[in-house]
């Protein structure tokens, strides 16, 4: 038996799985966890042959979930399921020394498939996955955005969003208008990040704001986290 820990925050997704996993015959989940950090703990004690983690979780994310459990549980491979096909998370995934990657929308076939590949030592990732992978590598936007995200995951919380408003054209007044600050602090906010990511303009600025897909995270209030509260700074 191919011994499975399977972590989701979703309970109805974790039982859609575990019955599709159960139907094989050869593969057992051993473990049920609700975050990423559940899923840790239940793989030091149980040991699994693979661990199935989502990427969007509470507390800890299937990412960093996946770093830890490669340096504590050696043995386990990774393998994520989920729902989200964004390159960066392909790109970091398979950064991170998972071997697996496949689509909670794609085919239940996918996932035996994906579970016995990455248990064998094999590497698998579902159709979609493969195309965009593929679709980008020529281009290089998969290593761009890669980069992009590991350099403003250095900021603050309220620096990336004012980050994202450049991106997506704003002058200092409306993004002023839209954080309910004086126009001086975003100056001072642009400033900051300008001069922690070593570029000299705006237009530098905004270009990588796409490429770290802050532009589209930055149309909602409060969506970067933080809920206006950037910890006393403005």
């Amino acid at each position: 038996m191919i011994r499975v820990l399977l972590a989701d925050d979703e309970a109805m997704i974790r039982a859609g799985v575990r019955a599709i996993l159960a139907s094989a015959g050869d593969l057992e989940v051993v473990a049920e966890a609700g975050d990423g950090h559940e899923a840790v703990e239940l793989a030091q004690r149980h040991r699994p042959d693979v661990c199935l983690l989502d990427i969007r979780m509470p507390r800890l994310d299937g990412l960093r979930a996946a770093a830890e459990l490669r340096r504590t549980c050696p043995r386990s491979a990774l393998m994520m399921l989920t729902t989200f096909s964004e390159d960066e998370y392909i790109a970091t995934a398979l950064g991170s020394g998972v071997a697996g990657f496949v689509l909670k929308s794609g085919d239940p076939q996918e996932l035996l498939a994906g579970v016995r590949a990455v248990h064998g030592g094999g590497a698998y990732l579902s159709p979609t996955v493969a195309q965009r992978v593929i679709a980008h590598l020529d281009t290089g936007a998969l290593s761009r955005r890669t980069d992009a995200r590991a350099r403003t995951a250095e900021l603050t919380p309220r620096e990336r969003e004012v980050l994202g408003l450049v991106g997506a054209g704003l002058s200092n007044a409306d993004i002023a208008a839209r954080l309910h600050v004086v126009e001086g602090t975003v100056k001072t906010y642009v400033s900051q990040v300008l001069a922690r990511l070593g570029m000299r303009n705006r237009v530098q600025a905004a270009i990588l704001a796409h490429e770290a897909g802050l532009v589209h995270a930055s149309g909602n209030a409060g969506n970067d986290g933080n809920d206006g509260n950037d910890g006393g700074r403005a």
